[in-house]
């Protein structure tokens, strides 16, 4: 037997305001449901039938293949036919579903349908401030949760639609979203773990770096831009929510720093429209590197960038040169079931762009000068950090046939899940070390190395996300990122 909220019935909307707040009543119903239920069991009243509440669903139908030219890369379907998604946390993408439910509005002049689905909610994604339910029960209650409620189910959050495999069963609605409702929870779960602050501060433009050194630099310019009541930024966000106010704001912290960090800790400089920046260490390898990105893509962010360093590959580079990469050479193998090495990862002119430019005024170096620091070639990213201890003969042909001037183990891998998720990506890193000419990284030489260039590449990475959102979406959301046959949600 099943227990489960009373269904409401399907409404159409042409505002897109009211179906994103109709969306949200629903969804506090459902999961509303399931915390009053929980709250039972977990006092030791377990129901007397499974309980089960579901996701809303938000869907168009089309007959037609017109639709509205449209510059954008996103908002609209590319056939007739009923395409639907699954909706979770309203309240977190409020913004967001607003902006993509109005384009399909506006795009094909039909109102969407609102409405809850049969995909069920497991208990554990119905709290969203994290809780750790099972902490709140024994042993037996803990082995029989699965027969009163539904747990996360890895069936329902596989990438099949990001991937592009995705098939349906026969009169099923196409998809509307890159990502089901189910899938979006676990990353958002996910986020909150790995990076030790709530999805809630992450902002729209995504700085990943693999050393502390970067963050301790974010974190004191984070600081710096709280003491200016002139900053663009309203707080600046660290793990343990620890939240400092601009002095515009009152000032002050609230919140306490963890004893010990999180695996990829989470800082974020936060504007009142999520347009501010986060950074995160994300470690080394590329396997830290997929974990990372394959969770902040459910937040659909529009930019992120690989900021670290790297070794150098050419002889005429110098200690302190910086890359940028437009093109990679993908050893990671981290990626290859999901995006074969024989797709290219092709730059992206717009934030090749910004990333240039801002070397260029951070640096002071401009045309001929510039190219006396700045190197663009092909990046390679490799999934052994000790390659040299090989027969390193055939790795550096393959190098060299490659046109590789740089080697490193995240680059390739974001840059390649950025192609995935659709998230405009890029790439500047800074010459560590040249192994091949004998500048191994040793303690001494990378000391020297991060006293004077993290500080300058940090705000070469800062500047070129402020020129990426001053260029706005319509710009910045390039078509390159997506395929042939497409969901109509950014």
């Amino acid at each position: 037997m099943l227990t489960r909220p009373d269904p409401p019935q399907t409404r159409s909307f042409s505002d897109a305001a009211a179906a994103v707040a109709h969306v949200r009543a629903l969804y506090e119903a459902q999961t509303g449901y399931l915390h009053e239920h929980f709250r039972h069991f977990a006092a030791g009243r377990p129901p007397a039938e499974r309980v089960r509440a579901y996701y809303p669903t938000v869907s168009l139908t089309t007959e037609s293949f017109a639709r509205i030219d449209t510059r954008l890369s996103y908002g609209f379907v590319s056939a007739p036919g009923t395409y639907a998604t699954t909706v979770t946390r309203p309240d977190l993408f409020r913004g967001y579903l607003e902006e993509q439910i109005g384009q399909l509005i506006r795009n094909h002049g039909r109102p969407v349908e609102v409405g809850i689905g049969d995909t069920p909610i497991p208990v554990h994604f119905a709290y969203a401030d994290g809780i750790h339910i099972e902490g709140v029960l024994d042993a037996d209650q803990i082995r029989s949760i699965r027969d009163h409620f539904d747990v996360p189910d890895l069936a329902l959050m596989d990438d099949s639609i990001v991937n592009g495999t995705w098939v349906g069963a026969p009169g099923q609605p196409l998809p509307l979203s890159l990502f089901t409702a189910p899938r979006i929870d676990y990353s958002l779960h996910r986020l909150r773990h790995y990076t030790g602050t709530s999805p809630e501060h992450f902002q729209n433009y995504v700085i990943f770096t693999n050393y502390q050194f970067y963050i301790d630099e974010f974190i004191a310019y984070g600081l710096a831009e709280m003491a200016n009541p002139d900053s663009d930024y309203d707080a600046f966000v660290e793990p343990g929510h620890r939240i400092t106010r601009n002095v515009r704001h009152g000032g002050g912290a609230a919140g306490e720093t963890p004893a010990r960090l999180p695996q990829m800790p989470g800082y974020h400089l936060v504007r009142p429209d999520a347009s501010g920046i986060s950074m995160v260490n994300i470690g080394v390898g590329p396997s830290n590197a997929k974990t990372a990105t394959d969770h902040v893509a459910v937040l659909r962010p529009l930019a992120w960038l690989m900021l670290g360093h790297c070794a150098g590959l050419r002889n005429t580079q110098k200690l302190g040169d910086y890359v940028l990469a437009h093109g990679y050479v993908r050893w990671d193998h981290v990626l290859d079931e999901d995006v074969p090495p024989w797709i290219p990862i092709p730059p992206l002119a717009e934030v090749q762009i910004a990333l240039e430019q801002a070397v260029g005024e951070v640096t002071g170096l401009s045309g001929w000068e510039r190219k006396s620091i700045l190197r663009t070639g092909t990046v390679a990213t490799i999934d052994n950090r000790n390659w040299e201890l090989r027969d390193h003969r055939e790795p550096v042909q393959r190098l060299s046939q490659s046109r590789a001037v740089a080697l490193d183990m995240e680059s390739a891998t974001i840059a390649a899940n950025g192609l995935r998720f659709r998230v405009p990506y890029g790439t500047l890193l800074c010459v560590s070390d040249k192994p091949l000419h004998g500048m191994l990284k040793l303690p001494g030489m990378a000391d020297a190395f991060y006293r004077s260039q993290v500080d300058q590449h940090l705000k070469i990475g800062i500047l070129a996300m402020e020129k990426l959102r001053a260029l706005g979406l319509e710009q910045l959301h390039s078509r390159k990122l997506r395929s042939f046959s497409e969901v109509a949600f950014q």
